[in-house]
């Protein structure tokens, strides 16, 4: 029935032949692909490839935005888009921020030049799966020479009352010397405790000169199961700056990778998780660096504790005939509890001499003189570890670019330290 549910859906949404028949052609690959690997983790009984497909609607009571800035937002929960708002001005320089389906209707020729370019669905099953099976996502194309001053702000909620899969697609397309930076939320609605997956696929294209800042805080409930696929291809003298949140409750594969395509390409990626209860989070972070003079850097913090399991993996990959690149990376990982788990793991693959490279990893636990010295201030002991494990995140909270969101996340933060004594 599956394949026969992606063709209704494609017709009753009026999608074009070309994306359809993507569709079906990845549904087929879909069947035969592996799983792809992720090193230290066991999640083939997740069933993670489902190409169920559906409309979910807005369970929950659209917010109140009348008090919001007037920044460039889009808000969808399940697969509706319940609210859109981009400031003339950018509109009249051709910044598009809009749904999936939207942007199929109104831009076709770019959504088909791009769609399947960064992930392609014939790389593994999950890839696969997610082209056959998205129903709906957000479209972000900035032109060339644009500056876009205020943060676009994208929050997407997995509706917790449904039980079709939390199967979405981004694609964002930064144009020639354009400049943004750009906040994720992925949240789950508070009603319902259906449980279900998610296959979440972003793709960013940063095109010659491009800068972006991406930022993102996944905070997806223990109900979901999911894989968080999130890449960019980065052009010559272009840079993607990550930011990223793992704050989950469930079990999730969050894979953050940055091709470096062209000659002095750039991106830092910096991640910090938190593992709680007995749930299972595994960030696979990759940066390859195929241009010359390309560099990427990769910094993890995380923090498990109960029974949690926290595993990084960093990769750097240079490409033979990369000449002078650049490849770093540090993981740190902090355990609360006799009970977490956690794993620090660093990868380097080399395959050309003229580079640099190198990497550090650590686990442990707090440092005891960091406790005695907040503690001769006055502090009791489980306010200095929260303030030491907040200290110890800060290098990813300082970059979200929206205050209130920063504060929102120091509060997740805090509410999931409450374990901490």
């Amino acid at each position: 029935m599956a394949k026969e549910d992606i063709q209704k859906f494609s017709i009753e949404h009026d999608e074009p032949a070309w994306l359809l028949n993507k569709r079906l052609d990845a549904f087929e690959q879909a069947e035969t692909l592996e799983l792809p690997h992720i090193e230290r983790a066991n999640f083939r009984g997740w069933k993670l490839e489902s190409t169920a497909i559906g409309e979910t609607s807005a369970s929950q009571a659209v917010p109140d935005f009348t008090a919001l800035d007037n920044h460039p937002l889009i808000v969808q929960i399940g697969s509706q888009t319940v609210f859109e708002q981009l400031p003339q001005a950018l509109a009249e320089q051709g910044v598009i921020l809009t749904s999936f389906a939207d942007a199929l209707t109104d831009y076709p020729e770019l959504i088909e030049k791009h769609l399947g370019t960064v992930v392609s669905p014939d790389e593994d099953k999950i890839t696969a799966s997610n082209l056959a099976s998205f129903n709906s996502g957000v479209v972000l194309i900035v032109p060339d020479n644009v500056t876009v001053t205020e943060p676009i702000e994208v929050q997407i909620f997995h509706n917790a009352d449904s039980y079709i899969p939390f199967n979405k697609r981004v694609l964002i397309i930064a144009g020639k010397n354009s400049k943004f930076s750009y906040l994720e939320r992925l949240q789950s609605t508070t009603d319902g405790t259906d449980k279900t997956t998610g296959n979440f696929v972003v793709e960013v294209i940063a095109q010659e000169g491009a800068e972006v800042k991406y930022a993102a805080i996944d905070e997806l409930n223990e109900h979901l199961t999911a894989f968080i696929t999130r890449r960019a291809s980065i052009a010559e003298n272009a840079t993607v700056d990550w930011s990223i949140g793992i704050f989950n409750d469930g079990n999730i594969i969050a894979d953050f990778d940055s091709d470096l395509r062209g000659t002095n390409s750039r991106s830092n990626i910096k991640a910090v998780g938190i593992s709680t209860g007995r749930q299972i989070q595994v960030a696979d972070t990759r940066v390859t660096n195929y241009g010359n003079q390309s560099v990427g850097h990769i910094l993890q913090h995380g923090v498990a504790l109960e029974k949690g399991t926290l595993t990084f993996n960093g990769i750097g990959h240079i490409i033979k005939g990369a000449k002078g690149a650049g490849a770093q990376q540090k993981t740190k990982v902090l355990m609360l509890s006799d009970t977490a788990r956690t794993d620090a793991n660093p990868i380097l693959l080399i395959d050309e001499n003229d580079v640099t490279a190198g990497h550090a990893a650590s686990i442990g636990q707090i440092d005891p003189d960091d406790l005695y010295y907040l503690q001769s201030r006055g502090l009791d002991e489980e306010e200095a570890k929260h303030l030491v494990v907040r200290g110890f995140l800060g290098a990813v909270i300082s970059e979200i670019p929206v205050k209130s969101v920063r504060q929102e996340m120091i509060q997740t933060i805090d509410q999931k330290l409450s374990f901490v004594k």
